[in-house]
C-alpha cells in the first residue's frame, strides 16, 4: 500500500484547486484499487472515497458539469487530495469505512449511532445456567440470542421467558451462598435450583427448552406443556396445573409482544430507507428464529445530499462493524456495489450473507412495514427539528446572540456539605439533547474549599475550556459551544466570566439561570455579565426550553453525584492497602468481621488469617499503626 499526498500549483503561482487541480493530479494515477481523500485549503478533508479503478474514478471529478449540486460544491471546495492504493477493491472499501468513522469528512455519509445491542444469554459456564442480558463481547459460554433492538426489548423478553421456564438470573457468588429460596422462587420465576429444588436433569431440559424457543422451535414446547398440565388436572394435582397454565399464558405472551411474526423468514435484518428534506431516516428490524425482535431507527448524516444507493451502501459497511450481520439483509433500494459489499459482510460474518430487494410476497411486505415506519419517524424527526429550531432562535432573540446556538452546554454542581462533590455538562443543539457529548467532572483539587459552589464551578469551566483550548487551539471543531448556561446567579456568573476571560474566550456568552427571589419554577432570572438581570414571561415556550436544559443538567448532576456516594459507601479502608485484593479482604472480613475490628488486631492475629501471609499482615498492621 502506498500513499501521495498532492498540490498542484499553476503556471501563473496561484495554487489550483478543483477541476483544474483534479485534472492535473490525472497523471499521476493508475489504474490500481484504492481510496481517495478530497481536502480543502485549510487540510480538512471534506470526502473520503473508494475505487475500483483509482483513475477512472477520479477522472469523474475532473468534468466540469453533470455534477449533483453536492459533488459540484465539494469539487470547488476541493484544494488537494490524498491517494492510497490497496490490493483489492474489498481492502478499498474497509479502509474508506475505517478512514469516515475516524476522520467524518463533511460529505460522506456517517452513520452517527455506533452504539452494541442487546443478546440473551443462556450461559454454559454452571451445571445451573442462568439466563441473563448481555451486551458486548462474548466471552461467556453459552447461547447467544439476538440482537434485540433495545434493552427495554429484552427486559420484556426475559420477564416472560423467566415466567415460562423458570432458569435463574441471578450471579453464580448469589446462587453458591443462598441456604434459603430466594423472592424469583416466591413469585414462580425460578425453579430454586439452589437449594436443591430441582435437579441438575430436569433444570437442563428447561434450559434446553428455552433455548428451542430462542431458536424459534416453539410449537413443541406449547404442546408439551399443554399435556404436562392435562395429565396433572387428570391426577387432581390442581395446584401444578395452574403453574402450567401460567407458564403457557407466559409463552403466548412473548410470541404475542414479538410483534410481526413472518413464516417465511427465518433470520433477516430488513432495512428500509426514507429521505425528505434533505435528511435521512433508515429502520432497521431484527428477524430472528422467525419473530421480530424488535425494531430501531437510525438517522445517519447524509454527506449534503446523496442518494439511496450511496447511502444504504455506507450505512450496511458502517452499522455491520464491529456486529454480526444474518444470513439475510432485506433492503428497501438497491447498493452501489451489492457483491461488494456482500462479500465484504460475508467475510465478517464467516458464512455466506445476502443482500435481497425483494418485489412481491412475504419479504416485499416487511420491506414496506419498515418503509412504512422509516417515513412516520423522519416525519416526527422533522417536527421537532422544526419545533426545536424555533426555540433556538427564541432564545437568541431573548439573550441577544447573534444566531441560533448550534451547542448549548449546561454546567450545575452537585454535592452533600460539599461531599463527593460532581461538576456536570450537558449538551443540547438542533437536534436536542445529545448525551454522547455529556461529561462529569470529579472535584477533588485541594484549592477547592468543600461547600465552595463558586469555586466548584470555577475548577469545572478552567478544566474543560484549558482541555479544549490544548486539542483545538483554533476552534475549528463542533465541540466549541456557542452559549454557556450555568445554573446560578449573578455570583456564579461573575466567576465563570473570570475564568472565561482569563483563558481568553470572553467572546462566549454566558447565562446564568437563578430562581428568582421566591426560587419558584416560572419566576427564573437570567444574568449576564455586566447587564442587569433579566425576565421572560410565565407562559414563554423558550422559559419552558430553558428550564428543561436546567432541569436536564441538574438530573445529571445528582445521578453523578450518587453514584459517586455509592461508589463511596460501598470502599473500604482495606482498599487502600497495597496487595490486598478482593479475596484477602473478604478473608480478612470473615475473619474479623469489620475493617475497624482489623484495624485493631494485633500482628499476631492478622498472621492467623488463612491466605495472610507475614509481609502482608506486617504491610496490614503498619496501615493502621503508622509510625513516625
Amino acid at each position: 500500500m502506498s500513499s501521495r499526498n498532492e498540490a498542484e500549483i499553476g503556471s501563473d503561482g496561484v495554487r489550483q484547486t478543483g477541476h483544474a487541480l483534479i485534472q492535473n493530479l490525472l497523471r499521476t494515477l493508475d489504474s490500481s484499487p484504492g481510496v481517495y481523500r478530497m481536502l480543502n485549503a485549510q487540510s480538512e478533508v471534506l470526502y473520503v472515497g473508494k475505487a475500483r479503478n483509482l483513475r477512472a474514478r477520479v477522472s469523474n471529478y475532473a468534468r466540469p458539469s453533470g455534477h449533483s449540486p453536492r459533488i459540484a460544491r465539494m469539487i470547488r471546495e476541493t484544494a488537494s487530495m490524498m491517494f492510497l492504493t490497496t490490493r483489492t477493491e474489498t481492502e478499498a472499501l474497509l479502509l474508506e469505512q475505517n478512514l469516515i468513522k475516524q476522520l467524518k469528512p463533511r460529505y460522506n455519509v456517517l452513520l452517527r449511532d455506533d452504539k452494541s445491542f442487546p443478546y440473551i444469554l443462556i450461559a454454559r459456564d454452571h451445571p445451573f445456567p442462568k439466563i441473563a442480558k448481555h451486551r458486548g463481547r462474548r466471552n461467556v459460554p453459552g447461547a447467544y440470542f439476538g440482537p434485540f433492538a433495545s434493552a427495554s426489548a429484552v427486559n420484556r423478553t426475559l420477564n416472560q421467558l423467566q415466567k415460562v421456564f423458570l432458569l435463574r438470573n441471578c450471579p453464580d457468588s448469589v446462587f453458591s451462598g443462598r441456604s434459603r429460596p430466594c423472592l424469583q422462587y416466591q413469585i414462580k420465576r425460578c425453579a430454586g435450583p439452589c437449594v436443591g429444588l430441582i435437579s441438575e436433569a430436569d433444570y437442563a431440559a428447561l434450559a434446553a427448552d428455552a433455548e428451542r424457543f430462542l431458536s424459534g422451535r416453539s410449537t413443541r414446547i406449547q404442546a408439551e406443556l399443554a399435556e404436562q398440565m392435562q395429565a396433572a388436572s387428570d391426577a387432581m394435582e390442581f395446584e401444578r396445573a395452574a403453574a402450567l397454565r401460567d407458564r403457557i399464558r407466559a409463552l403466548t405472551q412473548v410470541q404475542q409482544s414479538q410483534g410481526i411474526n413472518p413464516r417465511g423468514v427465518a433470520e433477516a435484518d430488513v432495512i428500509a430507507l426514507h429521505q425528505e428534506g434533505g435528511q435521512a431516516c433508515v429502520q432497521v428490524f431484527f428477524i430472528r428464529a422467525h419473530q421480530n425482535w424488535g425494531n430501531r431507527d437510525f438517522y445517519p448524516r447524509t454527506g449534503a445530499g446523496a442518494d439511496e444507493a450511496e447511502i444504504l451502501e455506507a450505512f450496511l459497511t458502517q452499522f455491520y462493524d464491529g456486529k454480526t450481520p444474518p444470513r439475510l439483509i432485506l433492503l428497501s433500494h438497491e447498493v452501489e456495489n451489492p457483491d461488494l459489499v456482500a462479500g465484504v459482510l460475508s467475510e465478517r460474518a464467516g458464512r455466506k450473507v445476502r443482500l435481497g430487494v425483494p418485489q412481491r410476497g412475504e419479504k416485499a411486505e416487511l420491506v414496506e412495514n419498515a418503509a412504512r415506519n422509516a417515513r412516520e419517524s423522519l416525519g416526527r424527526r422533522m417536527a421537532e427539528s422544526a419545533a426545536q429550531s424555533r426555540l433556538l432562535e427564541g432564545l437568541a432573540e431573548a439573550f441577544e446572540l447573534g444566531a441560533p446556538p448550534r451547542r448549548i452546554e449546561v454546567y450545575d454542581n452537585s454535592h452533600i456539605q460539599g461531599t463527593n462533590a460532581v461538576g456536570a455538562m450537558i449538551v443540547a443543539g438542533p437536534e436536542g439533547f445529545v448525551k454522547s457529548q455529556y461529561r462529569k467532572f470529579g472535584l477533588r483539587d485541594a484549592k477547592v474549599t468543600p461547600g465552595d459552589d463558586f469555586g466548584m464551578m470555577k475548577a469545572v469551566l478552567t478544566r474543560r475550556f484549558a482541555r479544549l483550548l490544548k486539542e483545538d487551539p483554533d476552534r475549528q471543531a463542533e465541540t466549541w459551544p456557542d452559549l454557556l448556561l450555568i445554573d446560578g446567579g449573578a455570583g456564579q456568573v461573575s466567576a465563570v466570566a473570570g475564568v472565561m476571560a482569563d483563558l481568553g474566550l470572553a467572546d462566549i456568552p454566558v447565562v446564568g439561570v437563578a430562581k428568582g427571589i421566591d426560587r419558584d419554577a416560572g419566576n427564573e432570572e437570567f444574568h449576564r455579565p455586566d447587564k442587569p438581570p433579566f425576565a421572560l414571561r410565565r407562559n414563554d415556550p423558550v422559559l419552558y426550553f430553558i428550564q428543561r436544559l436546567r432541569d436536564e443538567a441538574h438530573r445529571f448532576a445528582i445521578g453523578a453525584h450518587r453514584a459517586k456516594r455509592a461508589r463511596a459507601m460501598g470502599e473500604s479502608p482495606l482498599d487502600q492497602i497495597p496487595g490486598v485484593g478482593a479475596a484477602r479482604k473478604r478473608a480478612l472480613l470473615a475473619h474479623f468481621g469489620s475493617a475497624k475490628a482489623v484495624s485493631r488486631a494485633g500482628l499476631s492475629d492478622l498472621r492467623a488469617v488463612e491466605g495472610i501471609s507475614g509481609s502482608l499482615a506486617q504491610k496490614v498492621h503498619d496501615f493502621f499503626n503508622p509510625r513516625d
